[in-house]
């Protein structure tokens, strides 16, 4: 469905490793894990594409990752140092569109359809985006080009690192009918399972289903795959919509009853979810964790303060009070979350979306 909008993601590559290795030297061309020690029981908050030819990846226990690759170096992160180089990649995005969603530190979609170049092509304003913030930051970045936000995400992931893929109109159905399930932006782990289960392997699996089968087996989210299966996406790049939440959870590879291992993750899950509130100077109330257990039982637990919470050493000490009460030892979990809700600028300006961000010719 051709919507006539110029949409880019953009996504930054192996954003945490990258800066590391562009600050030290010493890392360069080498297998590099940021996250835990592989002896203090950590994961791997993020690592480099050297490491990734290991089968190394994001919520790996860093002892497994030390296995994998024992000559990997293992960098503690550094929050503040990724917001810095965020804020500068940000920045960048501004010179070209006023319309930029961030949807974290390391990414962002961009609505170029009338842009400050008054350039026609979104190929070719994507790679002068992409080349600018080579040359401003020494990062690179791969970039989605579509007519919608969600064949835009999915574009940007074709060909990393530093590559750019263009999705036209005229290929979107095609593009669609040949995606694995699993790789669906908005389709999870236990849905793609479930699609599988049901003879749904692909878009074009996806497309020859009714919407009202769909909202049957799926619930208000049928709705959503109905559409995104037939290229439909009418989400605007809005970068001033409130914001309710802010959230970041994992599903881990394999199910564990690991208190030390959850613990570790829980803490990696609330720096980023600080992280993030910070960019965008947002106070919090609520935290909020979320469990899903071996059997996709999924619970949450949610505690709310009645002073504004600011700083990630409180956050961390509700959520991981949380977990505490709410964890069974003899129960196995396969994904664990944490958000923060009743968000509150500390200036006088109300909440905002956490926002970032084709030739279509």
């Amino acid at each position: 469905m051709d919507s006539g909008r110029k949409i880019i993601h953009i996504d930054m590559d192996a954003f945490y490793a990258s800066i590391e290795q562009r600050d030290n030297p010493r890392l360069r061309a080498k297998p590099v894990i940021v996250g835990g020690h592989p002896a203090s029981r950590g994961v791997v908050a993020a690592c480099s594409y050297e490491a990734r030819a290991y089968g190394i990846h994001s919520a790996m226990a860093c002892a497994q990752a030390y296995r994998l690759c024992p000559r990997a170096e293992f960098i503690k992160p550094r929050m503040a140092r990724y917001k810095e180089v965020s804020e500068r990649i940000m920045a960048i995005f501004a010179n070209y569109t006023d319309l930029v969603e961030p949807l974290s530190l390391d990414e962002a979609y961009l609505d170029i359809t009338e842009n400050k170049l008054e350039q026609q092509s979104a190929t070719l304003l994507a790679t002068t985006i992409c080349n600018h913030i080579v040359t401003e930051t020494g990062l690179t970045a791969s970039a989605g080009v579509s007519c919608n936000k969600f064949v835009a995400k999915i574009a940007s992931g074709l060909k990393k690192p530093n590559g750019i893929s263009v999705i036209e109109p005229t290929r979107v159905d095609q593009f669609i009918a040949g995606l694995p399930i699993h790789t669906f932006h908005g389709v999870g782990a236990v849905t793609a399972a479930k699609m599988k289960s049901l003879g749904i392997h692909n878009g074009h699996d996806l497309r020859g289903w009714s919407r009202e089968k769909l909202i049957t087996h799926f619930g208000k989210q049928g709705d959503f795959y109905y559409n995104i299966a037939r290229g439909i996406d009418t989400r605007p790049v809005n970068p001033e919509r409130i914001r309710k939440s802010i959230g970041a959870e994992r599903t881990l590879a394999q199910d564990t009853t690991d208190t030390g291992f959850l613990m570790l993750l829980l803490e990696q899950l609330a720096q980023r979810v600080h992280a993030t509130a910070h960019r965008f100077d947002f106070t919090f109330q609520t935290v909020t964790l979320k469990l899903r257990y071996h059997d996709f039982t999924t619970i949450t637990r949610s505690s709310t303060t009645p002073h504004a919470m600011t700083s990630i050493e409180e956050l961390i000490e509700v959520a991981s009070r949380l977990f505490k009460q709410a964890t069974a030892k003899t129960r196995k979990i396969r994904l664990i979350g944490v958000s923060i809700g009743k968000l509150q600028a500390r200036s006088s300006r109300k909440p905002r979306q956490l926002s970032l961000p084709f030739q279509l010719r």
